[in-house]
C-alpha cells in the first residue's frame, strides 16, 4: 500500500511530451511510479485529480527569500502558486557569510538594492550564522515550506574578506585568493554557485555602489575557477537592461563562461517598449556564447512592475538625477524633492530615456497610501498622467504633491517593461531564454510577483494560447532544474522527489496582490494568492490544498554536492 495516490489526473510530466491521463504514486518523499492509465493500486491517502493537471512543482530561479525564512519558513506567497523550489542569493546581495560588525552593512545592502524594509530586517534577522554553511543549517533548523537552492552572493564575501575596502576598490591577489577559499567552502557546504551585479542603480549601504561592483576580472576569475574545479554550480549576473551589450559587459560574460566552464544566466532580456525584437540585438553581441551549458539570458513572462515610494525611490535610479538621492537621509530627500531645479532635471532625464520618454507618466499610477485621502485617491489606480490632465497640472509636480500630502507613504507603480503582449510573446517563445525573474521576497512592502507561474499558465497558455500546456510546464520545471543542477526534481518519474503542483487549467491564475501586516513588528507587505491551484506537494507532503495551508514544513535546503551525487 502506497502513502499517497494521485489518480486520474492529466499528467504533464515536465519533459514537454504530450500529456496523458494516469496515476502518480508516492511513498515517503519520492515518486514510486507514474502510470499512463488508471493503476488500480491502493494508498493510505488518495487525491482524485480528475479535471486537474498534475505537474512537477514549479521552480523559481530568481528570488530574494534570503532573510524571510527567519520569520516565515513557508516562504509565502510562492507555494500558493505551485512553486516547490526557489533559488535565492541573486543579484550579488545576501546575508552570508556574516560577522557582527557587518550586520548593518548587509542589511543596508538589502534595504537599498532589494527594497526590504529596514525595521523588518533589523528586528527579524536573528544572525544564527557566520559562515555560509551555518547559514544553510539555520534555514534547515528553522523549517521550510518549500525547497531552497542557494547561491552565494559575491558582496557579503567581499565584505567579510576586505572590510570597509570592499566598497572602495578591487581586491589584491591575496584577498582574491581568500575570497575564492571562502566561496569554495560554501560550495562544499552545498551552494549552487554565485551571483553578482554590474547594474548601475544597484547602490547598497549608505547609498554607495554595491561592493561587488568594484570586483575586477582577477576576482571573477578566482570565483569562476572554483566552479570549474568542482565541476558544478551556476552563475547569475545582473547587467544594464538595455538593447546593447557594451565591450566591458561582453568581456565579463566571456570571462565567466570561459573560466568557469559552467552555465551563466544573465539578467535580463527584454524588449524596448513598443518593439517586438529589440532584445535580439543584445543576444547577437554574445551569440557565440549562448547555449544551455554556457550563457542563458533570463526573461520573464509577466509585466515588469516596480512599486516605489519616495522614502525609497529605488527604481527612479534609472534617471541620473535621482542617483545622489539614494544616499540622502530623509530630511535631505525632502529638501531635494522641493527643489524646482531638481524637478526640472527629472523632466529632462525622462526625455533622455528613449524607452520611457513617450508615455512615462501613463505607466505610473498611484496604488496605495497611508492617509485616508490618498487611499481614496488610489482606489481606481489611475495613472499620474490621467490625474494631472484632470487637474491641469504637471505630472512631476503632482507626484511630489501626492507624496507630501501622504508623508511620503504614497506608493506608485511603474510598468517599466513587458507592457504589451506583443513585447512579451517573442521572449517566452524563444527557447534560448530562461523564464524567471519573479523577484519574490524583494520589495515586499511595494510589490509581490510570486505568481509568475500561475500567470504563465493563465495568460500565455489558456487565454492567449501562445504556449502549449506541456511546453509551459517544461519551461517552469525541468528547464530550471537542468540549468541549476537540481537533480531528481523537475520531472515526474519514478525515483524523483515528490514535488508536485496540481491545478485546474480552466481556472488557474494569480489574484490581485493584497496587503498583509505580518512582518516583524507588524510591518506591511504585499501578498498574492492564487485561484485554481488545487494542491502544492513538497517532498511527498501536501503543503497547500485549495488555498489552505496544511500545517507541515516539508521543505529542505538543497545542497549541490548531494544533488549531483
Amino acid at each position: 500500500m502506497h502513502d499517497l495516490l494521485i489518480k486520474g489526473g492529466t499528467i504533464a510530466d515536465g519533459s514537454g511530451a504530450a500529456a496523458f491521463t494516469g496515476d502518480v504514486a508516492i511513498d515517503g518523499d519520492q515518486i514510486t511510479f507514474v502510470s499512463k492509465q488508471r493503476s488500480g493500486v491502493r494508498a493510505r491517502r488518495q487525491i482524485d485529480a480528475s479535471g486537474l493537471v498534475v505537474a512537477p512543482g514549479f521552480i523559481d530561479p530568481h528570488t530574494h527569500y534570503d532573510a524571510q525564512f527567519c520569520w516565515d519558513g513557508l516562504l509565502s506567497s510562492s507555494p500558493e502558486h505551485g512553486v516547490t523550489t526557489v533559488v535565492t542569493g541573486n543579484c550579488g546581495v545576501g546575508l552570508a557569510p556574516a560577522r557582527p560588525d557587518l550586520y548593518e552593512v548587509l542589511i543596508g545592502d538589502l534595504v537599498n538594492v532589494e527594497g526590504m524594509p529596514y525595521d523588518t530586517l533589523s528586528k527579524g534577522v536573528d544572525w544564527r550564522w557566520e559562515t555560509f554553511g551555518e547559514y544553510l543549517k539555520a534555514m534547515d533548523d528553522t523549517g521550510l515550506g518549500i525547497n531552497v537552492a542557494a547561491l552565494v552572493a559575491m558582496t557579503p564575501v567581499r565584505h567579510c574578506v576586505m572590510g570597509e575596502a570592499a566598497r572602495k576598490r578591487a581586491a589584491t591577489p591575496g584577498e582574491a585568493k581568500q575570497m575564492a577559499d571562502v566561496f569554495r567552502q560554501a560550495m562544499q557546504d552545498g551552494a549552487f554557485g554565485f551571483s553578482t551585479t554590474v547594474l548601475g542603480i544597484h547602490a547598497g549601504y549608505e547609498g554607495k555602489p554595491l561592493a561587488c561592483r568594484y570586483a575586477d576580472h582577477a576576482e571573477y576569475t578566482a570565483f569562476a575557477n572554483v566552479l570549474r574545479d568542482l565541476g558544478r554550480g551556476a552563475i547569475e549576473l545582473t547587467v544594464t537592461p538595455t538593447d546593447t551589450v557594451n565591450d566591458e559587459q561582453r568581456q565579463l560574460l566571456e570571462l565567466l563562461v570561459t573560466e568557469s566552464t559552467r552555465p551563466v544566466t544573465w539578467i535580463g532580456s527584454f524588449n524596448t517598449p513598443g518593439t517586438t525584437d529589440s532584445y535580439k540585438a543584445k543576444l547577437a553581441a554574445v551569440e557565440h556564447l549562448i547555449a544551455w551549458d554556457k550563457l542563458v539570458p533570463q526573461t520573464t513572462c509577466h509585466p515588469i512592475k516596480f512599486q516605489f515610494h519616495l522614502k525609497n525611490p529605488f527604481i527612479l535610479g534609472i534617471f541620473e538625477c535621482w542617483r545622489p538621492v539614494m544616499a540622502m537621509d530623509l530630511p535631505g530627500k525632502m529638501a531635494r524633492y522641493k527643489d524646482p531645479q531638481f524637478r526640472a532635471q527629472f523632466s529632462k532625464d525622462i526625455l533622455k530615456n528613449e524607452a520611457l520618454s513617450g508615455n512615462f507618466w501613463d505607466r505610473v499610477r498611484l496604488i496605495d497610501g497611508v492617509t485616508q485621502p490618498t487611499l481614496k485617491l488610489a482606489q481606481d489606480k489611475r495613472s499620474v498622467a490621467r490625474m494631472a490632465a484632470d487637474r491641469g497640472c504637471d505630472p512631476v509636480d503632482l507626484m511630489f504633491q501626492i507624496a507630501f500630502d501622504d508623508d511620503l507613504g504614497a506608493i506608485f507603480e511603474l510598468v517599466a517593461l513587458n507592457h504589451a503582449a506583443s513585447e512579451v510573446v517573442p521572449l517566452i517563445t524563444d527557447k534560448r531564454l530562461l523564464i524567471g525573474l519573479s523577484d519574490a521576497g524583494a520589495h515586499v512592502d511595494m510589490m509581490c510577483d510570486a505568481g509568475f507561474a500561475t500567470y504563465m499558465l493563465a495568460r500565455w497558455v489558456r487565454e492567449e494560447k501562445v504556449l502549449s500546456l506541456e511546453e509551459a510546464v517544461r519551461r517552469l520545471t525541468s528547464e530550471q532544474a537542468n540549468f541549476f543542477g537540481i537533480a531528481k526534481r523537475g520531472l515526474l518519474e519514478s525515483g524523483n522527489y515528490a514535488d508536485l503542483a496540481l491545478f485546474d487549467p480552466t481556472r488557474v491564475r494569480p489574484l490581485e496582490s493584497e496587503k498583509a501586516f505580518d512582518l516583524p513588528a507588524g510591518g506591511k507587505r504585499w501578498v498574492q494568492h492564487a485561484e485554481g491551484m488545487f494542491a502544492t506537494i513538497v517532498n511527498g507532503r501536501v503543503l497547500y490544498q485549495e488555498g489552505q495551508y496544511q500545517g507541515a514544513l516539508p521543505g529542505r535546503v538543497l545542497r549541490s554536492g548531494e544533488a549531483c551525487a
